[in-house]
């Protein structure tokens, strides 16, 4: 990104912690807000409160679909707004005319000087799994100012949390041995959400994007062949006035590739096995295949339903393929777009079998078989439970716009202000925050695998290895246990350290996320993960930090009185 001269200040990304660029979509600005966030600030400027320091907690409340882990996704772009959070006169002016006319001038000059060079960030690692209640972000500061930064915060990690957790879901169903390819720009909700679906579906484990965008801007592999309606734009072979391909090595020409197709159709024909599957096939189709094929020979792969799969897609697939192979080229293979995927993947499937044992092909039976439609979990399990030949899916609309969940439901609630503990109180004791600066860890058993997260005060010890510690749960008094853990890791680092002088942790490549994020997943128990009735993770407090919760929860709530 270049560093463009701000009207009133340093230029952008330039601070005491080195350069980082800002957020990757230009509308993520000071302005990315609430407006009743700079009227909270003026009235804490008005009241003199303005730079008490706070701490606030970025959480959310429960699992989105039906699930129960998250995959957290977000955080670079939160550090990149942090590191250039700077108001410049265009912006103040606005917010000078939004606001009453009462509000006295000073406040402006306030905001002109307004940044997060005393803003501490502790968050844990992109791309970790991680349970409600536990926070994912600690935003540590000047009131006023941390309070400016809870709407951009809150927007950045709820939808990018929410489909990296959606994508995860995706590729749990499928396995790790299918490709999975997000097709989602067109469905999704404008071109922010495309290019956020692209990034973060790649976190949660998808393979490739069809989106270029997203491909430029993060590096994420493509994919992409052709549409139905470069199918039927041709009539026939007549349409290809260039007919010569060369043969993979260069060593030779094929003059008249067509021919060469024809010839291979016409042999298929009279295959004992496979001559009685179809008779003609649609020549529109065949010319568009053979087209594509002489454009990318070393990359075709067929959309082979715009007709008829069996009759005339697959055939016509197949004659091109095998043209093809006789200069060398190795066909990609299939994609199919409607009908019963499983059955038709099984009859393609059964049809690349028989060219290879038949004609003497080897490796045509491995031919690649891609499978689009409208996909989602649901259906991917249903083609599981009935058995597919399926390699690759193209997931798009319920993947990007998460159409099962549209939020995640992501909170950001103050735990202390001026060294004073906070709580939030509801007759809903879901919505009931946990106060105190905290610490928190993950406790891991004998088997490697994690088995529960633990929240602390933040002056109290570290769990330590093989030295048992009582685990409460925040709200209900008898769920509690006893853990000794094999191994403990803390989860919040510091990833904007402000004036404190801690080292800050770097921000790592997307491939380095996504990696964590397999490995994260990696760790989970199956019971955790499993789509239905999985069992729910356990998150818990100190047994101090639980008395000090429940005695803050009784002396802030008010005491009735029965007439």
């Amino acid at each position: 990104m270049e560093q463009v001269k701000m009207e009133n200040g340093p230029k952008i990304g330039e601070n005491s912690l080195g350069y980082i660029s800002g957020p990757t979509n230009p509308m993520v600005t000071p302005l990315l807000t609430d407006l009743y966030q700079f009227t909270m600030a003026y009235a804490y400027w008005k009241a003199g409160k303005h730079n008490e320091r706070a701490v606030f907690d970025l959480y959310f409340r429960r699992n989105p679909f039906g699930g129960e882990y998250t995959v957290f996704a977000g955080l670079e772009e939160c550090i990149k707004l942090i590191a250039n959070f700077k108001f410049t006169e265009d912006e103040i002016a606005f917010i000078e005319a939004s606001l009453p006319a009462s509000c006295e001038a000073g406040f402006y000059d306030y905001l002109r000087g307004v940044d997060c060079s005393d803003v501490e960030i502790h968050a844990i690692p992109e791309g970790y799994v991680v349970f409600p209640k536990v926070p994912l972000m600690r935003v540590e500061g000047p009131v006023a100012v941390v309070q400016l930064l809870e709407t951009p915060l809150v927007n950045l990690i709820n939808y990018a949390s929410l489909v990296a957790t959606n994508a995860a879901r995706h590729r749990f169903v499928v396995g790790k041995s299918k490709l999975l390819l997000e097709f989602g720009l067109r469905r999704a909700q404008g071109p922010d959400g495309g290019i956020g679906a692209s990034k973060y579906c790649y976190i949660g484990g998808f393979d490739a994007t069809s989106n270029v965008a997203a491909g430029k801007l993060f590096g994420i592999p493509m994919r992409g062949t052709h549409s139905h309606a470069f199918v039927s734009s041709f009539v026939n072979t007549d349409e290809i006035t260039e007919k010569s391909l060369k043969s993979s090595d260069g060593s030779n020409s094929c003059e008249d590739f067509v021919s060469l197709v024809y010839a291979w159709l016409r042999k298929l024909k009279l295959s004992k096995i496979l001559g009685g599957l179809f008779g003609e096939t649609n020549p529109s189709e065949l010319a568009a295949f053979i087209s594509y094929a002489l454009a990318f020979p070393r990359a075709f792969l067929a959309l082979v339903d715009t007709y008829d799969v069996i009759k005339s897609g697959i055939p016509n697939f197949c004659a091109v393929a095998l043209a093809l192979n006789d200069l060398g080229y190795k066909a990609i293979g299939i994609r199919l777009d409607s009908g019963d995927l499983a059955y038709l993947s099984y009859q393609a499937r059964n049809f690349f079998n028989v060219i290879e044992k038949e004609y003497g092909v080897p490796g045509f039976s491995r031919t690649s078989i891609t499978a689009s439609n409208d996909l989602n979990e649901e259906t991917l399990d249903a083609l599981n439970k009935q058995g597919h030949e399926i390699d690759a899916f193209g997931i798009g609309t319920h993947l990007v716009t998460c159409y099962a969940q549209p939020a995640l439901g992501v909170v950001f609630k103050m735990v202390e202000i001026s060294s004073q503990p906070r709580i939030k109180l509801s007759e809903d004791v879901s919505k009931v925050s946990i106060p105190c600066k905290k610490r928190c860890y993950r406790l891991y058993g004998k088997e490697a695998y994690s088995l529960l997260d633990i929240m602390t005060g933040e002056d109290e010890p570290a769990p330590k290895l093989g030295e048992r510690i009582l685990c409460r749960h925040p709200f209900i008094e008898s769920k509690r246990a006893y853990v000794v853990p094999q191994r403990v890791e803390e989860l919040l680092k510091c990833f904007w350290p402000g004036k404190s002088g801690k080292k800050r942790e770097d921000l790592p490549e997307l491939k380095t996320i996504r990696e964590r994020c397999i490995n994260q997943l990696d760790q989970m128990r199956a019971d955790h993960m499993r789509r239905l009735n999985p069992t729910p993770y356990k998150v818990s407090v100190s047994a101090k930090l639980y008395d000090f919760m429940h005695f803050l929860w009784l002396s802030e709530a008010p005491v009735g009185e029965l007439q």
